[in-house]
Order: structure tokens, then C-alpha cells, then sequence
């Protein structure tokens, strides 16, 4: 099998929160600027600094780097409590996912995260539901506020652990939004799209995916993941 890096979304793809970073991010504008209103606009896709920027340019306040660090900062300390209270039953890490990252380091590839997340909030996303540790690297939303840079990032750490050169390694993107695609092919990457968020396996495949599925317990996914 050629060397492979694979890089998984967070929100949507490998779990779902039960909308645990938005209450959070909520919390931190509620915090350091009086306002609940400043993110009535969706996530899908989008990167944490990003989020942070609309929301400041919604209430009127210059998005400068500081003000956004200050943000993401209180952000990440509503964040672990947010994940802490989230209702079990909403909070989930979606079918066949375990069962692929596990196939996938069994296979030796590089198994890392591609997420527009922050590094911590990733952890502290994916530790809720016990497989934080098994992602030993990634492209991160503290990477770049762009996420085909932050997907670029993360390629280019896996192929430093496979110690290959980035032209060498099969990159994959695992996602559920059309962002997560347009990343992937903005680098030269496959896709493999997965119809647990608001996007259907159809429409991420007529988006452009390399490959699509309802999630990754279906049928050919863990083919297609690996490139078998």
C-alpha cells in the first residue's frame, strides 16, 4: 500500500457534540463582550478563528489577532465544561469511525486529525468519547485560519511520520461538508466525504468527493479509506 496520511475532521465527521463548541464560543463572547447575539450564522466547515472573526465583525468589533486569541482563549475554558454536561444521548462519535482509525493504524498509516479546531479543543472534543490519543498529529484552526492551509499543514506532518516526502504519500481528507472537499482537492488530496453532518453522502459526491458514504460502516468505506 502506497505510504497513506489521513486526516479526519472533527464536528460531524468523527463526532457529534450535541452543540457543545457553540455553547462555548457563546459563553467566551458573553464573557469578554456582553453579547450572546454575535454568532447566529452556521459552522459547518468553518475554522475556529474564523468563527471567531465573523462573530467580533457581528457585534462591530475590529477581528484583530489579539482579539481573537482572547476569544479562543476564554472559548477553550467554557469549552471542557460545555463537553462535560453534554448530554450523552447527543454527544456521539459516529458509526464505524473506531473501527476505522483502528484499521487504518493496523494498515501503518499516518492517522492525524484535519479540523478547523483549535489543537486543544480537538482534544478536548475527541477525549470525551475516548479516542483523542489515537490522532498523533494533524493540521489544526491554530495552524491556519484557511482550511486548505491547515489541510496542507497536517499532510505535510504525516508524511514526516511515514519519513517520506509529502509528493511520496497518499493524502486522504475525511469530511461531511463540501469545505472539507474543496480543502482536499485545493491540495491535490482524495476526499472521503461522510453523510453525518447536514450534507448527504449524494451531494458531497456531487461536490466533487473522491468517495462519499452515509458513514463509515458502510459498505467499501474502509476500501476506499485505505486504498485497497
Amino acid at each position: 500500500m502506497k505510504p497513506t496520511v489521513l486526516l479526519f475532521d472533527v464536528d460531524g465527521t468523527l463526532v457529534t457534540t450535541g452543540g457543545a463548541g457553540r455553547r462555548a464560543i457563546v459563553r467566551a463572547f458573553e464573557t469578554l463582550h456582553g453579547r450572546a447575539d454575535a454568532c447566529g450564522f452556521p459552522f459547518d466547515g468553518m475554522t475556529d478563528r474564523a468563527i471567531a472573526r465573523r462573530g467580533l465583525a457581528a457585534i462591530g468589533l475590529e477581528a484583530t489577532a489579539e482579539a481573537i486569541d482572547a476569544l479562543l482563549a476564554e472559548y477553550l475554558g467554557w469549552l471542557g465544561d460545555e463537553v462535560a454536561a453534554s448530554d450523552p444521548a447527543r454527544y456521539l462519535l459516529h458509526r464505524g469511525m473506531r473501527e476505522a482509525v483502528d484499521a487504518a493504524l493496523e494498515a501503518g498509516c499516518a492517522v492525524g486529525l484535519g479540523t478547523g479546531n483549535v489543537r486543544e479543543g480537538a482534544r478536548l472534543k475527541l477525549a470525551r468519547v475516548g479516542v483523542a490519543d489515537a490522532f498523533a498529529f494533524g493540521g489544526f484552526g491554530d495552524d491556519h485560519e484557511l482550511r486548505a492551509e491547515l489541510i496542507r499543514i497536517g499532510a505535510e506532518r504525516g508524511a514526516v511520520a511515514l519519513g517520506v516526502v509529502r509528493a511520496e504519500a497518499r493524502v486522504v481528507v475525511i469530511g461531511d461538508t463540501p469545505k472539507d472537499v474543496d480543502a482536499a482537492l485545493a491540495i491535490g488530496a482524495e476526499c472521503v466525504g461522510v453523510g453525518t453532518g447536514h450534507w448527504s453522502a449524494t451531494e458531497l459526491r456531487a461536490h466533487g468527493a473522491t468517495h462519499a458514504f452515509d458513514d463509515l460502516s458502510a459498505p467499501g468505506a474502509l476500501a476506499a479509506l485505505l486504498g485497497r
